[in-house]
């Protein structure tokens, strides 16, 4: 999410412009990815045995207390019977109901289930992709795809009509990319599912990706990357993840404002065509359907997907090597610390993954665990505490211990967590132990497949990834046969406190023992977010050829590059009707502007003013708040404004620095080392129909800018815009009248510098 402003004719940067403004009169002086730290088994787990324990006592008791009757001395009530009298059945064994599955001529592998519970369908395409494949220098661009996928629409509707269409009919059709595979999902009412259908088709075979809704999910991108320190679980999770999985492989990366600024449309394009193809997608539908009409209607409606790929590679490996140590993240507006110790976990196909499993929650699983009994009940010094044995369908999980706890208690609750780790690797955990988890685990299978949906879902993983169909009977089957001793063994081979990890995020300074204390090196965490580099953006030649074609018909359309070329300084004044919700509602702005680099703008409004001026390189800002000279987010804000002057940005394929390139065949990127905008072109006149940018204002996130140009004049032999409406992140936020232009006034450096 860059920053930017207005055009030139008319609205310049009031995002960041208004913003600043209003912090000077007030005299103002969020990983990639989520690592799952359960696998898929966990589901319920403990409310479920809390259900048992409230209600059924009840429910027995119900059952077999007497008839009430009359009687001259009533006599004393039986006592209720303990819930550990309860005798239950055993779980039977998983049963899978029937799924169809065929291969389209196409490739596409396709399952139907029908369920007539509801009258309802839904299904989700799988596709072998995900952010795994991220280039290391475009870190981002798999979630960008994903995101855009869905609100960048069709050729023929936007994604904002296709918003409008589905929720007439309460359906929803949704896409994204998470770190081992993209989805396309709809789910509607039958009476609806050939149009929803039809528009998950439009949408999965061939999305537009509308360059604005590119800029959109970058500029949301790029807020999560601001925020990413606000929270200090968000902190623990991701920085635990980034040091276990460690650099050197794409599970241990992180988006940055780089990354993402590197990402363009044509690399979310070039994305797409790479990874969506029949053959590597597998589409599952459910629901009220003939199996039969609906492998016809999925036949005919896919006839037309030919697209043709070579197959996906791999996913890359986890190659991580132990990273042992305490690492300390200093957050000092925090009162508690939140901690994770652990390492690399598994797969759900690893032999032992059963026993790992028990073996976790009976360390830190759930009320009745060891951990929660010891330093969140006797100790009281853990506000939450858990444990458990991650695993992945294709790599490692990560075995994590996390929590909070008092920031005094810190290092006295870890030497506990890790003395309770030792305490399991060398004594079996007792029959009562064992046979509380093994029951939680059991039970929870019985709530993984307690819909069809859930069950053809769960079928659909174990075909992507490789496992057999009857994997969930395995397992069930492995759950049910671990001993004491499975627990002791795995505890003994798989958890070695020696390569833990422990990271901690809280305040050092009110640790009641330092934490040094654990006998272990201290390595501080640095939560700084890289800010973006200048860097030269390379351009394709066959794109910066096209772009400069498409420039050279705007250049004729408003005048002529010699009319635009003769403009050497102007002075424009400008009125600006904002948003009412906004806390300036009416701002007057006058800009004097000479070339190449020199810039004055004055903002004027009923209870203040501001003045700003830059060479290019620095910036000078006067307004409540003091004067002097500032960087940042303003500076940055300046730069992108002299980007985006009128009268240079057609002229850009002229300037030393910059470059030009075309998105599409109306659409031109135009860049240089300080900002980057995007100048949409009218397909009937060759005029500017719409610039979009990001804008920024002083702490606040980036956000995504568009202006929309209307009512041209000639001014001097050039047409420009005299009304200009400006949107930000999609909401309108001001209207834009020019009230006054004189081009060629003589205007000398030294008169926009003054101060």
């Amino acid at each position: 999410m860059r920053r930017g402003r207005t055009g030139e004719c008319g609205a310049r940067t009031l995002a960041c412009r208004v913003g600043t403004f209003a912090d000077a009169r007030r005299h103002r002086a969020k990983k990639r990815r989520v690592k799952t730290r359960r696998g898929t088994h966990e589901c319920v787990r403990h409310g479920v045995n809390l259900l048992v324990f409230l209600f059924l006592p009840f429910a027995a008791w119900a059952q077999t207390a007497p008839a009430a009757r009359p009687a001259a001395h009533a006599a004393a009530p039986a006592p209720a019977p303990s819930y550990k009298d309860l005798k239950f059945s055993p779980l039977k064994p998983i049963s899978i109901p029937k799924v169809e599955t065929f291969t389209l001529p196409n490739g596409m592998r396709v399952s139907l289930l029908e369920d007539r519970d509801l009258p309802l369908i839904g299904g989700s395409a799988r596709i072998r992709t995900g952010n795994l494949f991220d280039p290391p220098d475009k870190i981002g661009l798999a979630t960008i795809t994903g995101m855009a996928l869905r609100t960048g629409g069709t050729k023929t509707r936007t994604g904002d009509q296709i918003d409008a269409q589905l929720e007439d009919v309460a359906a929803s059709v949704e896409s994204r990319i998470d770190e081992t595979y993209g989805a396309v999902s709809f789910s509607c009412l039958k009476e609806n599912a050939d149009d929803v259908l039809a528009v998950f088709h439009d949408l999965l075979t061939a999305p537009e990706f509308r360059a604005e809704k590119v800029e959109l999910a970058k500029t949301q991108m790029r807020s999560s990357i601001a925020r990413r320190n606000d929270d200090a679980h968000g902190i623990l999770e991701r920085q635990f993840a980034d040091i276990v999985y460690g650099p050197a492989t794409p599970y241990g990366w992180d988006e940055q404002y780089d990354t993402i600024n590197r990402i363009a449309r044509a690399d979310v394009q070039e994305f797409y065509q790479r990874y969506f193809f029949p053959a590597n997608a597998m589409l599952a539908v459910h629901g009220d359907f003939d199996a039969a009409q609906m492998r016809a209607k999925i036949e005919k409606l896919f006839a037309d997907w030919t697209a043709q790929q070579q197959p996906v590679p791999a996913f890359p490996k986890v190659a991580a090597q132990p990273a042992p140590g305490v690492y300390l993240a200093t957050k000092t507006d925090v009162s508690q610390t939140f901690f994770s110790i652990g390492h690399l976990g598994g797969e759900f196909r690893d032999k032992d993954y059963a026993a790992l499993e028990i073996a976790g929650d009976i360390l830190g699983g759930g009320f009745q665990s060891r951990l929660f009994q010891l330093v969140r009940t006797r100790m009281g010094n853990a506000y939450q505490i858990y444990a458990g044995w991650g695993g992945n369908y294709d790599h490692p999980g990560l075995f994590q211990i996390s929590g909070s706890t008092k920031s005094v208690s810190t290092a006295e609750t870890i030497k506990v967590i890790l003395a309770e780790v030792d305490r399991l690797r060398t004594a079996e955990v007792t029959d009562a132990e064992l046979k509380a988890a093994k029951d939680t685990a059991l039970n929870s299978l019985v709530f993984a497949f307690d819909s069809k949906a859930k069950t053809l879902n769960r079928l659909l993983n174990y075909e992507y990834y490789g496992y057999p169909k009857d994997f969930i009977q395995q397992y069930q089957s492995a759950l049910a046969a671990v001993t004491r001793a499975d627990v002791l063994r795995v505890a003994k081979e798989r958890l070695n406190p020696a390569n833990f990890t422990i990271v901690a995020v809280g305040n050092p300074e009110h640790f009641g023992a330092p934490l040094d204390s654990l006998g272990l090196p201290i390595k501080p965490i640095d939560l700084t977010i890289p800010e973006a580099r200048l860097e030269e953006k390379p351009v394709d030649p066959e794109r910066a050829a096209r772009g400069k074609k498409l420039l050279q018909r705007v250049q004729q359309a408003v005048g002529g590059s010699g009319k635009l070329a003769a403009v050497h300084d102007y002075r424009r004044a400008a009125d600006y009707q904002l948003d009412p919700s906004k806390s300036v509602s009416f701002v007057k702005e006058v800009e004097q502007w000479i070339a190449p680099s020199y810039m004055r703008q004055e903002l004027i409004a009923a209870n203040g003013g501001m003045l700003v001026y830059s060479d290019g390189k620095t910036c000078y800002m006067r307004g409540a708040a003091g004067a002097g000279q500032v960087g940042g987010e303003t500076l940055q804000q300046i730069q992108g404004d002299l980007l985006r002057s009128w009268f240079q940005l057609l002229l850009s394929d002229r300037i030393a620095g910059r470059t030009v390139s075309a998105v599409d065949d109306r659409t031109l990127e135009i860049s240089d080392r300080y900002a980057t905008t995007r100048l949409v072109v009218s397909p009937d006149t060759g005029l500017p129909e719409r610039l979009l940018y990001q804008s920024y204002s002083p702490g606040s996130p980036p956000k995504s800018t568009e202006e929309i140009y209307s009512d041209y004049r000639e001014l001097a032999g050039v047409r420009v815009p005299y009304k200009v409406v400006i949107m930000e992140d999609g909401q309108k936020l001001a209207d834009a009248t020019v009230t006054s232009f004189q081009v060629n006034n003589g205007l000398k450096v030294e008169d926009l510098a003054a101060h």
